[in-house]
């Protein structure tokens, strides 16, 4: 017999060791040797990482489709694995030495790394239990990590290649630098801060005027929220319809400070609506500025060092062209070495102590900052390795249009197609320590060999030297007669972005570069599930290695969930204190209560607005079915192989049999149509409403009866029932159903199998009688219920029933289901007539009006009076809450989410409304 209650803190780690101990989600488990494959890679979270609410959310999907294919027969792999996670294991590693008093400089590079691995091996990989504790059913034999040897490989191999095909090269570009971590970062760790600055309005003298602050015909004005960048302006834009400035076009102006002149060019990038519609060009030190200066042939000076301060003194580019006077040189020595914030204000005071600060506005703005180094980020001009992404994104574009790759919801393949369509060249090296080291070396001479490894690049680096007459053949054969490793070539010290390994992922972790079973079994993988964020970073890059390499795209479809907000919709964040940790909800709730809560959220295109009330509620779930399942055992409800479900002859029993098979056709839909929270609302509306609160409540005249064969029948189907829901609610639910299996295999008897193993369901019992007779009683007991508690009519109280219009076929059933109608909807008499009596409320039941006399069991003039009451009430607050929202002021400036929060009421105080007029119209017709 069940235990009362069902206990998630002792049961679930109990049943997850049970599918430890079986290997149960090996690749192929409980498949035939020749079954479809079916393969889902999962996101690989940051070694660094522990469980958040977007991972649970993820990583549940993934699993109910997982167990859903697995119980299909399919070959099933689900990969696991982590990134390593340049930026932020560098980081944590840093951190530790540091409280040693070690710096990572004091170490050399092989000694750092080898801290990292010490860590890993220690610390890292924390969130593949906490995974476990969700449930989720990956192979965790085949565990894979993006520095791991294998991986490594296909590195190297994606690298040399994509080199040598010239898809990969150096440059010299701007990139997102963090003056904190001294490393390029990509665009994913950039976060947009709003700050309050201000806006700078310098006066530029027009090259052959005598400036005067008082004439505006002798300089123009610019506005800059970055003063120290103008040292490193080489132009100012206007817009070539711009009349005010038509004649300055072509003219140069003098840089003030610097006394460079810069020429003023006509560029639809400037604004003429947006102040003074003249904008400063620094290409060295900001992103459009950069693409107007490619267009205008304007030099790019950088000003900055690699920790943001500022370089003058020795710097070549911003001496080009200048004669400084002694008293120039001296200034600029002021500067060298400033931080840029000092150097903004400096700069500030010297502009207006020479006349040329215009104003000074105040001016609220974004402002780009690391998200893990949390300093404002420069745009920096340096060399970088890059990859050519518009290359490699034809292919992947075409991919999408022609419905290889499909995404689910499909508008985000709009999102993915403007950012495809208008991709920029891939930064893909990073100054750090931690990560792949890039393979290139240089020579001598500064020319460039990628290999696999030392060795091949220096064999290659000789050839080249000795095919070339001249000082650098000499050289080498000098070097070649007494060598030494590393005499030759310097290897470049920069490592990969953790994306560019992460994209190789559907295909580096089965194996490639070498052609293993496993590549040929499961690439192509099925879905990929993730988040919108990444559909840049990951998702497109994925598309186009996969294409490339593999000549196949890495996925058929792209499954992009929603955020999961707190109850209020407001985006989970630290400095709100709203983040829920679903470890916490875990332990309170149980894992099952939390899968099922988001599952049943998790609506296409929807955000999840999580209240932990709600998981609360779908705990209860689970405990009405674990209710249900003792109340079962107690009356005796056990398999029965032998009895053939067709030859039921109870319509109780043809109804939910009919049921379970319209549910399973449903839920099993859903889970094929992404459709995931209809999968779980038809599960929970089958288990719930049906199964426990009807065909149960039905089952308990029969089982207390005298007739055997009937309760023989019951028990059969009731338990035939009972193990098909907990296959259908096992990919959402997987521990308690797994339990509920083990449990209720029968006395002295052992299923044949592990739940997650077993044969998902797929019933084809149908008796449309049976089940529009039963549905008929349901839907009348549900309304006549309904019609009591608006109308506050006492529980305890008997009202008679009055039928009018009802044909031979309603008769019948009225007559055959007498007996459970008057029980579970508390009705004495039934009766007909033919016309409604008076003081009753009406119901429609199908061609008939069913009508309940009220008049002798409640005071209708005071229900009428207190309906009328709340209805007053309730419209108040409509007029209210839409008088609110009907102010654009208040919808334009209030936070989002206390808009959606009013618009939520709204509706709300809309459907009481309804359901308030609804019974008012039925108390004052039964008056």
């Amino acid at each position: 017999m069940l235990d009362k209650t069902y206990d998630s803190s002792t049961i679930e780690p109990r049943i997850a060791k049970t599918w430890e101990d079986a290997n149960a989600f090996r690749a192929g488990a409980g498949s035939e040797p020749d079954a479809e494959a079916f393969t889902i890679m999962i996101p690989p979270p940051n070694v660094t990482g522990s469980l958040h609410m977007g991972h649970a959310l993820n990583n549940t999907l993934q699993d109910i489709m997982v167990r859903f294919e697995r119980m299909r027969g399919k070959n099933v792999l689900w990969q696991p694995g982590m990134d390593h996670a340049g930026i932020a294991t560098q980081m944590v590693v840093e951190r530790k030495l540091m409280e040693r008093q070690i710096h990572r400089r004091d170490l050399t590079r092989e000694d750092f790394v080898d801290k990292v691995w010490e860590w890993k091996a220690e610390s890292g990989g924390l969130i593949f239990n906490q995974l476990k504790r969700l449930g989720a059913s990956c192979d965790w034999s085949r565990e894979r990590f993006t520095m791991d040897e294998g991986l490594s490989k296909a590195v190297l191999e994606v690298f040399v290649t994509l080199y040598k095909q010239g898809l990969i090269y150096k440059d010299k570009r701007l990139v997102n630098w963090d003056p904190k971590l001294l490393t390029a970062i990509s665009d994913l760790e950039v976060e947009q801060h709003e700050v309050n600055g201000n806006l700078w309005h310098f006066r530029y003298p027009i090259e052959g005027m005598t400036f005067d602050p008082e004439n505006p015909d002798t300089y123009i004005t610019v506005a800059t929220t970055r003063p120290e960048t103008m040292l490193g302006d080489t132009g100012v834009a206007v817009h070539p319809e711009d009349e005010r400035y038509t004649h300055l076009v072509g003219k140069h102006v003098v840089l003030p400070i610097v006394g460079r002149k810069i020429r003023v060019v006509a560029d639809e990038y400037s604004d003429p609506e947006k102040g003074t519609g003249a904008v400063k060009i620094t290409p060295a030190h900001d992103f459009n500025d950069f693409e107007v200066g490619r267009r205008h042939k304007l030099p790019a000076i950088n000003i900055l060092t690699v920790a943001a301060a500022i370089t003058l003194n020795e710097n070549e580019d911003f001496l080009a062209g200048l004669e400084p006077s002694p008293e120039q040189r001296a200034l600029w020595a002021e500067f060298e070495g400033l931080d840029r914030f000092a150097a903004r204000e400096k700069i500030v005071a010297l502009m207006d102590e020479g006349g040329f600060l215009a104003k000074i506005e105040p001016h609220r703005h974004m402002v780009p900052h690391g998200d893990r180094g949390g300093v404002p980020i420069e745009p920096f001009l340096t060399d970088q390795w890059y990859v050519n992404a518009a290359e490699l994104a034809k292919p992947a574009m075409a991919s999408v249009r022609e419905g290889r790759t499909n995404f689910v919801p499909k508008n985000w393949e709009k999102t993915y197609f403007d950012w495809m369509e208008n991709i920029q060249p891939w930064c893909i090296s990073r100054q750090l320590w931690w990560g792949h080291q890039i393979p290139a070396w240089y020579g001598p001479d500064g020319a460039i060999f990628v290999e696999k490894d030392e060795e091949a690049a220096l064999e290659t680096a000789i050839q080249h030297y000795l095919s070339h007459e001249g000082v650098w053949k000499a050289w080498v054969e000098e070097k070649l007669e007494n060598f030494q490793p590393g005499e030759i070539l310097t290897r470049d010290e920069d490592v990969l972005d953790t994306w560019f390994s992460s994209a190789l992922w559907p295909f580096s972790t089965l194996g490639w570069p070498d052609h293993t079973p496993e590549l040929k079994t499961y690439y192509q993988t099925d879905v990929l599930v993730t988040g919108f964020d990444i559909i840049f970073f990951w998702v497109a890059r994925m598309m186009m290695m996969g294409l490339h390499f593999m000549h196949e795209e890495p996925f058929h479809t792209v499954y992009v969930h929603a955020l999961v907000r707190d109850k209020n919709g407001q985006k989970m964040s630290k400095s709100k204190g709203n983040v829920i940790d679903p470890l916490d909800l875990i332990d309170e709730y149980g894992a099952d209560a939390l899968r099922f809560t988001l599952t049943i959220m998790a609506a296409q295109g929807r955000d999840v607005k999580l209240d932990p009330s709600r998981i609360a509620g779908y705990r209860n779930f689970g405990t009405k079915l674990w209710n249900a399942t003792r109340f079962a055992e107690m009356n005796g409800v056990s398999r029965d192989d032998s009895f053939w479900l067709n030859d039921a002859k109870l319509p109780v029993n043809r109804w939910i049999l009919t049921e379970l098979t319209r549910a399973a056709r449903e839920i099993t839909t859903s889970i094929e149509t992404y459709r995931f929270n209809e999968a779980a609302g038809s599960a929970y509306r089958f288990v719930w409403n049906l199964f426990c609160d009807w065909y149960l409540e039905l089952l308990k005249p029969i089982f207390m009866g005298e007739d055997e064969a009937a309760k023989a029948e019951s028990r059969a189907v009731a338990a035939f029932v009972l193990d098909e829901i907990y296959k259908l609610l096992h990919p959402m639910m997987p521990f308690m159903t797994e339990e509920l299996w083990a449990q209720t295999a029968g006395e002295g008897r052992t299923r044949e199998s592990l739940l997650c193993h077993a044969a998902w369901p797929a019933p084809d019992f149908e008796d449309a009688e049976a089940a529009a007779d039963v549905n008929w009683l349901v839907d009348l007991v549900t309304g006549i219920r309904s019609v009591r508690s608006e109308m506050n009519v006492p529980v305890a109280a008997i009202a008679p029933l009055v039928f009018v219009g009802a044909n031979d076929l309603t008769r019948q059933r009225l007559t055959r289901h007498e007996t459970a109608i008057k029980r579970l909807a508390r009705i004495g008499d039934i009766s007909h007539a033919p016309l409604a009596p008076k003081a009753a409320a009406q119901i429609v039941a199908g061609e008939a009006v069913a009508c309940l006399p009220l008049g002798d069991v409640i005071d209708l003039t005071a229900e009428a009076a207190r309906l009328q009451r709340e209805l007053a009430k309730t419209t108040d607050e409509i007029a209210r809450l839409h008088k609110k929202l009907s102010n654009e002021k208040f919808v334009a400036n209030a936070p989002e989410d206390v808009v959606a929060a009013e618009r939520e009421k709204l509706e709300e105080y809309r459907a009481a409304q309804e359901k308030l007029s609804l019974a008012l119209d039925r108390v004052r017709g039964a008056e």
